[in-house]
């Protein structure tokens, strides 16, 4: 079916796409929430864990893998935390289609970095599994520079970059903007602060709801 897929043309499967995500819509009510949610970090292997777990015939991926409901998402103008539940719901197979030994689940690397996501997640869903991946801070910060500077979100050198950071997050972190861009994209060295991190979970899930991984790969 996948293959199938991938050899439709562009012009077919976006129609195609846009009336599945109006049925998952229309039926939000009769879907899952999530068992297990990958929170991040970014740049530390979350799409490969990602992609290697979808393998897996008991495992049910979301709709999207990087649903963004708890952290609003990248976009400045559109919070999809405001879409609300049945926006997320939308995202996750039916109930009826899920047997009893198997589980569904999403990746936002995003939610580990964001201090609202923790509250928002425990309200809704307070039993879920949380899989945190976590790299070596300093190749992940060079790595994260590297993406910006890819993608044309970057224009200061790694080192200036790196120099100015607490700078330009002072006033988004005063602010609580966690949607601006500059906290999305130029917080290189602050995303490796993995204790605070995990300590704002630890404030509303148990450790034996929590998995922290090592990245080791290159």
């Amino acid at each position: 079916m996948s293959s199938l897929k991938q050899m439709l043309p562009s012009w077919v499967k976006t129609p195609v796409r846009r009336l599945t995500w109006q049925y998952r819509q229309a039926t939000w009510c009769s879907r899952a929430l999530p068992d297990f949610i990958i929170i991040g970090a970014q740049k530390s292997g979350t799409s490969s864990l990602y992609y290697y777990l979808i393998q897996h015939p008991q495992l049910l991926p979301s709709f999207r893998k990087e649903t963004h409901f708890f952290d609003g998402g990248k976009c400045p103008s559109v919070d999809n935390f405001e879409k609300g539940q049945a926006w997320y719901r939308a995202h996750f197979p039916l109930r009826k289609n899920i047997s009893n030994n198997q589980k569904t689940f999403e990746a936002s690397p995003l939610y580990i970095f964001n201090p609202l996501a923790p509250r928002r997640i425990y309200d809704l869903v307070p039993e879920v599994k949380i899989i945190a991946l976590l790299r070596n801070p300093t190749e992940r910060a060079i790595s994260h520079y590297f993406k910006e500077k890819r993608k044309n979100w970057e224009s200061l050198s790694i080192y200036e970059a790196l120099q100015e950071e607490e700078k330009r997050l002072e006033s988004v972190i005063k602010e609580k903007d966690y949607k601006n861009d500059i906290f999305i994209h130029h917080s290189y060295k602050s995303r490796g602060l993995y204790k605070d991190q995990l300590e704002r979970y630890l404030n509303y899930f148990p450790w034996q709801q929590i998995l922290v991984i090592k990245r080791i790969y290159k």
